[in-house]
């Protein structure tokens, strides 16, 4: 036989192989367990099967898969820390399937063929007011619109995106895909009111009469912490800073930069100091990298660009063009501790990355609701205390990432559909997981997964444009082709078969 560039498992439909034979005696039966990688992804996305339908190289059919449960898959393949690919199987063989890579491309593939989704045949007559268009809020005004209802996003700042658009840099996000996804959204008859900040949410509701509100207002909000500092000194948050570069006038911070903290935002910070022309960009963090909440591909990046690491280390004082740091140690509880050793660094700018909060002053008079600790206290369904007011993303507790985000909008459309209808929602059964033990694996061979392009390091520093790039058509294709398609198996009931058939010969059938 003719040996094959790769594995068998890549030929057009292999990935429906995962079975365990066919008897003439005895019959499996059919059991529906649930992909570890659906199981994993906070958007609830069923990634098993778009892949069957990228796979055969039906890319729309995949697409439109996708786009039952997110409604920014060029989005979300640009910016989501894939969980689902940590979870994958395959990883068992040689390397997880590239699950965020295709789905980027199908993202893409869709903007460039100008695929859209049919808004609803007919409406119900009820309209619901969405309040802040980031992920959660663009999420819930996408499903509630496909499920009949009227949808009013309102959004305080000039352009939709919320922190997509003033939080995460272009050089992750680009803008021209954001505005196309939220451009089909709009599509869909969504109303978008910009510039239009609500302060009394009960007013809104009632002066507009909405029958319903999701409350999805991101995180926009800079914590701050008080630093001794002469008055010559420059502060910022990294919040501010990463949103001003929305306007038209970059920030100045000088060439040695800074930030304060160990997270995300810290991360795109420092790359975007150094993208502003900074020549030394450090990142100031009191604990160590493995206890960095930074996503480790970001510290990564962050790296190869020239970013610092200051481990260990906490500011004093800031003044002038100089800071003063503290060294720490961990002690038996991992909590950082002062050592009393001091050392001084050149900064031109300190940019605070120390968390982020979201605006509340909206629910002051609102009863029956109730915030712990800056997040609002909600229901299975997302409901608040207050009958008709959902609330998701970053303003609820919850892991603040866009998947979260896409997912809580999905859900919390569910629920507020079903309240607009005087019933409740009901999830499905849930499925047992797919687990690698439960694979017959022997005929995979091994095909490592595809690695995206990224550009050039010279440039990165120097320009805003995007560093990760996607995969070709026939790259992605390979890659859907990787998927083992657990869960899709003939799962061997041989007991119960086997008492089946011998109850029918029994019978003389």
């Amino acid at each position: 036989m003719k040996d094959k560039p790769f594995a068998i498992t890549l030929d057009v439909g292999s990935s429906l192989a995962n079975r365990t034979g066919a008897w003439r005696t005895e019959r499996p039966a059919y059991v529906d367990r649930i992909p570890p990688c659906n199981q994993a992804c906070p958007a609830g996305e069923n990634i098993q099967q778009w892949l069957f339908h990228a796979e055969s190289g039906d890319y729309e059919a995949a697409w439109r898969q996708l786009m039952r449960d997110n409604p920014l898959p060029a989005v979300m393949g640009r910016v989501c820390y894939h969980p689902c690919e940590t979870a994958c199987n395959r990883v068992q063989v040689d390397d997880a399937v590239g699950i965020n890579s295709v789905e980027r491309f199908l993202g893409d593939e869709a903007i460039r063929r100008g695929w859209t989704v049919a808004p609803p045949a007919a409406s119900t007559g009820r309209r619901v007011l969405v309040v802040g268009s980031g992920p959660a809020g663009l999420s819930a005004a996408y499903h509630l619109r496909l499920l009949g209802h009227e949808v009013t996003i309102r959004e305080a700042q000039e352009r939709a995106g919320g922190m997509m658009r003033y939080g995460i840099p272009r050089y992750r996000l680009p803008r021209e895909v954001l505005d196309a996804e939220i451009d089909r959204i709009r599509g869909l008859g969504v109303t978008f009111e910009l510039n239009t900040r609500v302060d009394d949410v009960l007013a809104a509701q009632r002066d507009g009469g909405f029958d319903a509100v999701f409350l999805a207002v991101g995180a926009g909000i800079g914590r701050r912490t008080y630093i001794p500092a002469g008055d010559s000194a420059r502060i910022l948050d990294a919040v501010a800073l990463l949103g001003s570069m929305e306007g038209e006038d970059p920030p100045l911070l000088g060439r040695r930069v800074a930030v304060y903290g160990g997270g995300n935002t810290a991360m795109d910070a420092a790359r975007t100091a150094r993208r502003l022309g900074a020549t030394d960009a450090v990142v100031v963090y009191r604990r160590t990298r493995d206890r960095m909440p930074a996503h480790d591909e970001e510290v990564e990046e962050a790296l190869e660009e020239g970013v610092r690491m200051q481990w260990l280390s906490t500011i004093k004082h800031a003044d002038g063009d100089r800071i003063t740091i503290e060294r720490m140690r961990l002690d038996d509880t991992g909590f950082p501790q002062p050592t009393g050793e001091f050392e001084e660094l050149r900064a031109d700018a300190v940019v605070l990355a120390l968390g982020q909060d979201c605006d509340l002053s909206l629910l002051a008079d609102v009863p029956d609701l109730s915030v712990d600790h800056g997040t609002v206290q909600v229901a299975d369904g997302l409901m608040t205390g207050h009958q008709g007011i959902f609330a998701g993303g970053d303003m609820v507790p919850a892991e603040r990432t866009v998947t979260v985000a896409v997912g809580h909008g999905k859900k919390a459309a569910r629920h507020i559909d079903a309240y607009l209808r005087g019933t409740v929602f009901e999830s499905g059964p849930k499925h047992a997981a797919a687990d690698f033990d439960r694979l017959n694996t022997w005929y995979y061979s091994d095909a490592p997964a595809s690695v995206q392009p990224r550009l050039a390091l010279a440039r990165r520093v120097s320009t805003f444009d995007e560093v990760v790039r996607g995969l070709d058509e026939s790259t992605a294709l390979f890659e859907a082709r990787r998927c083992m398609s657990c869960g899709n198996c003939f799962v061997a009931a041989w007991h119960r078969a086997k008492k089946a058939l011998r109850d029918q010969e029994s019978r003389g059938e």
